[in-house]
């Protein structure tokens, strides 16, 4: 079903993989919490030296992807709206064009032409940078046994931060998860490396960011909300914390960029450990 473009939906990139098999099933709560369509998109990548024949099998495999996911989708049995749409045009692009308009973009970490060495597809690096909209990159779609996992949301002192804590929250409420907060700091002294000092600069670093949070707790009090403060990168906090955290929310602009997020080890670890990434729309757009 073809569809106004213009109208929010939230879109999925559909090439074929179990990855945007995962990524569907992925983001049929995202719509259905919306109340707007599932807007499935298999772009073909345009080739001029194909023929007839090549192309009517291009389209007949988009064809096929499309219906497995649509499958997929139906048998959740959510209340959900599903619209397709094949598109002559290459896949990155196709999603950028849509970000425009869409409520968010949603795309599996590894494509069909991609392997998993430690690195992202790369329509879902590009987008990452470039669309619109957020862009969720999902690694994998296990729904979970017991406690849900954490969404983590990493702010700043940046503007932006508000918007990645509202969304964050947003996210948490959806799937019933408990959220922690987490700011990292850095130290311009040299007794960094005492423990006793990371100990305090966390403290003061945790203590600033609570008081932040008190609006958010008071506004959600049945939401179970921690702030974390961490010395120096996020990262090693990942990787310990892998197996706990479902969806970690970040800045468009964040301070380390979004580079650090979708090459290794990082993206190594948050494959590994289940973990999709939300990466929030551009300031401008906030």
């Amino acid at each position: 079903m073809r569809r106004d473009k213009s109208a929010p939906s939230v879109v999925v990139g559909i090439d074929g993989s179990r990855s945007a098999l995962d990524t569907s099933l992925w983001a049929v709560d995202e719509a259905v919490s919306r109340d707007i369509p599932l807007r499935l998109v298999y772009a073909i990548d345009p080739d001029p030296t194909s023929d007839n024949h090549s192309a009517a099998h291009d389209l007949a495999t988009a064809e096929i992807a499309i219906r497995h996911a649509v499958s997929a989708v139906e048998s959740t049995d959510k209340p959900v709206k599903v619209e397709v749409e094949i598109l002559q045009e290459r896949p990155t692009r196709a999603l950028r064009q849509a970000s425009r308009w869409a409520a968010m973009i949603c795309v599996g970490s590894i494509g069909l032409k991609h392997s998993s060495h430690g690195r992202i597809g790369s329509t879902a690096a590009a987008l990452a940078n470039s669309a619109h909209c957020p862009v969720a990159v999902v690694h994998r779609h296990n729904p979970p046994v017991g406690k849900p996992g954490w969404v983590v949301a990493e702010v700043c002192e940046s503007p932006t931060s508000d918007g990645v804590l509202r969304r964050a929250v947003d996210e948490a409420r959806l799937r019933h998860a408990p959220l922690r907060v987490l700011t990292t700091w850095q130290s311009r002294y040299t007794d960094v490396h005492d423990n006793r000092a990371v100990a305090d600069g966390n403290r003061l670093a945790r203590a600033r960011l609570d008081r932040r949070l008190a609006e958010w707790k008071a506004r959600h009090p049945d939401l179970d909300v921690e702030a974390v403060a961490v010395h120096g990168s996020m990262v090693n906090y990942l990787a310990k914390n892998a197996e706990s955290i479902q969806l970690l929310v970040v800045a468009h602009d964040r301070t380390h960029g979004i580079g650090e997020l979708v090459g290794p080890p990082c993206c190594s670890t948050l494959r590994d450990g289940n973990c999709s990434v939300l990466i929030c729309e551009p300031q401008n757009v906030l």
